[in-house]
């Protein structure tokens, strides 16, 4: 083997190889997150999974193990700053450190804008802001600790660059927004810590979350007809795209918002 293919399979070979790293993810019993569980796990990664239901996050767990990868589950209600601080603390006591942060955290509460009510406007900007700022504060905190840097990711949304139309999504279209926003501001205060923050932004996607719009024939069409490719997203589709900005190979980005949505924000 001459010395250039060897440097070349070193430097090219592990491109996507996230092997022993620690990877935590609230909200990880969710559609979307089972699947980033799944595809972390399967490639080597460690992996801690939260939510309110201990329950889930151990059922997840524990099919995970029994596959033959790591994985554990925890609680931890991530509307509440010090539960996410003591899962944190939980990740980096069970595997040595928080490698890379998937945030899976996120709620929709659907209200027309004349009847949205300060209770729903404030528990969705909770669960998809609030917990996004301190999961990253929290997880940020060990990692420049560690002195190797890491990587952070958001599960956002198209809702951060389009509205819905006939949709009560005041509340979600802004805290997506506002998610964008936190993911470009924590990628500049932690790039000298050579943590990587960025966020995956899915069209609609086979979940519980949205099953009650999904099942609506006449809207699931409308959707299938506007979107490029052609189809709603599968859960697999947005895992891929974590595993990717969770490897080397997204070493040089930082700050960017990743629009897994069949093409759709090329096309409004």
């Amino acid at each position: 083997m001459s010395g250039n293919a060897a440097t070349q399979i070193q430097e090219l070979g592990g491109l996507f190889n996230v092997s022993g790293k620690s990877v935590y993810v609230p909200g990880g019993y969710g559609g979307i997150g089972e699947a980033i569980c799944w595809t972390m796990a399967i490639n080597g990664a460690r992996v801690m999974i939260s939510g309110r239901n201990q329950q889930k996050a151990e059922k997840l767990a524990a099919e995970i193990r029994a596959a033959g990868f790591e994985a554990h589950g925890i609680a931890a209600d991530a509307n509440s700053v010090e539960q996410i601080r003591d899962s944190v603390e939980t990740v980096v006591k069970t595997f040595g450190s928080v490698d890379v942060l998937v945030n899976c955290v996120g709620i929709q509460r659907e209200q027309k804008l004349l009847e949205v009510t300060e209770e729903a406007f404030v528990e969705v900007m909770s669960a998809n802001v609030k917990a996004a700022m301190f999961l990253g504060q929290a997880c940020a905190k060990h990692q420049i600790k560690a002195g190797r840097g890491g990587r952070q990711i958001h599960i956002s949304s198209v809702r951060s660059q389009l509205a819905i139309r006939g949709r009560g999504y005041s509340s979600y279209c802004t805290s997506k927004g506002a998610l964008t926003m936190l993911v470009k501001q924590h990628a500049m205060e932690l790039a000298p810590h050579k943590i990587n923050v960025n966020g995956v932004a899915p069209t609609f996607v086979f979940t519980e979350l949205v099953r009650y719009m999904l099942e609506d024939k006449e809207f699931l069409s409308s959707l299938e007809q506007r979107i490029p490719l052609g189809r709603i997203a599968k859960a697999r589709d947005i895992a891929g795209p974590c595993l990717f900005f969770a490897s080397p190979a997204a070493d040089f980005i930082t700050g960017q918002v990743l629009y897994i949505d069949g093409g759709i924000t090329a096309s409004q």
